[in-house]
């Protein structure tokens, strides 16, 4: 008989874990909330979620960060702060730029929360939402037992809509990374991802390229310095996150 290669006394902390659960991304688009309403009317602007809330009663302060054409963004700050359930918008840094931080004070009671459905439904979810042109961002975790259909069924019940962009399981091995990665990506604003993705699809960082920055401009529709702009930016943000984990990743001797 052949020798076994399997040990059979492991202990717990050395066997091996797999997981099971699968990465869902949602779109919601969140009818009758200001959030999704407003982005609705200002496709060029997108609002993240940079803190979790604080206060016990109906008064509820959170962080947000606005992105984008800083030319729209004071427009849009002054239609959301209008909005019924928003009690206070201030501003943490100047609102002529592409990215602003803003404390939000809004009226709980008036405020229909996604994430309080996806609790009562004791689905994970991804802390962090983006939400851009009226569609929510939403990344969930689940398990064997959960179902995508009865979920969605559920939020359009609600009155909202929903569209599934992504659903695959986590491996063992790549589930660090797949998250490490949406993480990163979201940090770059919509027009910087796509500036950046044309630019690698198009060959621009390839040797010898034939292709230039007033051709992807013209591609994109925007003037080549603005094409600039957006890809120095997004390339500034990867090397950083690179910088980074080249910092944290170990050294061979």
């Amino acid at each position: 008989m052949g020798e076994k290669n399997e040990r059979t006394n492991i202990h717990p902390l050395e066997k091996e874990v797999y997981f099971t659960m699968r990465e869902v991304t949602l779109l919601i688009r969140h009818h009758g909330e200001p959030e999704s309403d407003v982005t609705a009317n200002y496709p060029q602007v997108t609002l993240s979620s940079r803190s979790s809330m604080t206060g016990r009663t109906n008064s509820r302060k959170r962080i947000i960060e606005v992105s984008g054409n800083p030319e729209v963004i004071p427009a849009f700050l002054e239609e959301f702060g209008e909005a019924d359930p928003i009690l206070d918008l201030e501003p943490l840094s100047p609102v002529d730029r592409d990215r602003v931080y803003v404390a939000m004070t809004y009226d709980a009671y008036q405020w229909d929360s996604i994430s309080e459905r996806l609790s009562d439904m004791e689905v994970h979810y991804r802390n962090g939402t983006t939400i851009t042109a009226g569609w929510e961002r939403w990344t969930l975790y689940l398990d064997d037992d959960d179902d995508i259909n009865e979920i969605r069924t559920s939020l359009e019940a609600a009155g909202n809509d929903t569209e599934l962009v992504r659903n695959v399981e986590l491996s063992e091995v790549g589930v660090t990374n797949q998250l490490d990665m949406f993480e990163f990506v979201q940090e770059l604003t919509p027009r910087q991802r796509e500036v950046l993705t044309l630019a690698i699809r198009e060959g621009y960082y390839e040797r010898g390229r034939d292709t230039s920055i007033e051709e992807l401009a013209d591609i994109v529709g925007v003037a080549p310095t603005t094409a600039w702009e957006h890809l120095k930016r997004a390339e500034g943000k990867v090397m950083s996150e690179l910088y980074d984990y080249l910092q944290s990743a170990p050294t061979s001797d």
